[in-house]
């Protein structure tokens, strides 16, 4: 495993992380804590050390799943959690921004990963208008200060014009921006990117596999279980970006190179970029994803070696 320094916060994070909004049950599958446990063993064996969750991921379910499974070894992980959402059922929550409920988010997020402190807390795709909410930042700035919170940061929306929140990180002493960024979705290049760069904040990639359809799993008439996320998308755009797939898998992605772990270090070779965190619902795809760092940095000390198209 290969370690970058996440912006300004000085932590040294495996530039290959553990998204895990699927431990909640809307991505098709429901986890046992066995299955947990696995995952995250086999990851901290490969040398992975952040694990990024939400409080709306099932009604803390996640947290909770992730927080008994790293209970005995608290230390050696890197965890981040998120705020501004309650859970209700799939697919359904409402938005809850002021600084009193977002402290108790807080709080339950502790209980729920046992834990008495989180690495990161993070705005979790909110509007500019509960953004600009200067008691929330204050409140969270407690919470900093007591010890509860190490670091703060905002995962942006990708509906919107929030690279407001982007521009006013260091304002709000947040460190890391989390953005959706894979080689479908490259959006971010033109001002998000940058304005990282130039505040020093950490970037943490989300859906680098745009939600599974870069492993190279799916073709273009892919069909999801009932209760799976990318059911919500549009059935016409959906077969469209899986055409584009198809695209890249011939043109772009090396013969006998894995595309899911092509995906993962095409994220990788943005300077900017400090982790990606795909979601993994086996042992076998942590395996997988781990492998990405070492495509990387085969890049990175042999530029001839493998003919990426970056």
């Amino acid at each position: 495993m290969k370690y970058r320094t996440l912006g300004k916060t000085g932590l040294n994070i495996s530039v290959i992380g553990i998204g895990t909004w699927q431990y909640g049950g809307e991505w098709g599958k429901k986890f046992d804590q066995s299955e947990v446990d696995a995952i995250l063993e086999k990851a901290k064996e490969l040398g992975i050390n952040f694990i990024d969750t939400a409080e709306c991921y099932g009604d803390h379910l996640s947290e909770s799943l992730i927080g008994k499974a790293i209970q005995q070894e608290r230390e050696k992980w890197i965890v981040a959690t998120k705020f501004g959402h309650q859970f209700h059922n799939n697919f359904e929550r409402t938005d809850h921004w002021s600084a009193k409920e977002v402290v108790k988010q807080l709080d339950d997020s502790l209980k729920a990963l046992r834990t008495d402190y989180v690495d990161l807390y993070q705005f979790h795709s909110g509007s500019n208008e509960a953004f600009d909410n200067d008691d929330l930042w204050t409140a969270l700035d407690k919470q900093v200060q007591s010890g509860k919170v190490r670091h703060l940061g905002i995962s942006i929306s990708s509906k919107g014009n929030v690279v407001h929140q982007v521009k006013k990180a260091t304002d709000v002493k947040a460190s890391v921006v989390q953005v959706v960024y894979n080689r479908l979705e490259r959006e971010p290049e033109q001002e998000v990117l940058p304005l990282c760069e130039k505040q020093n904040l950490g970037v943490l990639a989300r859906v680098p596999l745009a939600s599974g359809f870069l492993s190279g799993k799916y073709k273009p008439d892919a069909r999801f279980q009932e209760d799976d996320v990318r059911n919500k998308q549009d059935q016409q755009k959906r077969r469209e970006m899986l055409e584009l797939v198809e695209k890249i898998a011939r043109e772009e992605v090396p013969e006998n190179i894995n595309m899911a772990q092509w995906a993962l270090a095409w994220c990788l070779q943005h300077p900017a970029v400090t982790s990606v965190i795909p979601g993994c619902k086996s042992v076998e795809q942590v395996e997988a994803n781990a492998k990405a760092a070492d495509l990387q940095m085969v890049k990175e000390d042999h530029p001839q070696a493998i003919q990426l198209n970056w």
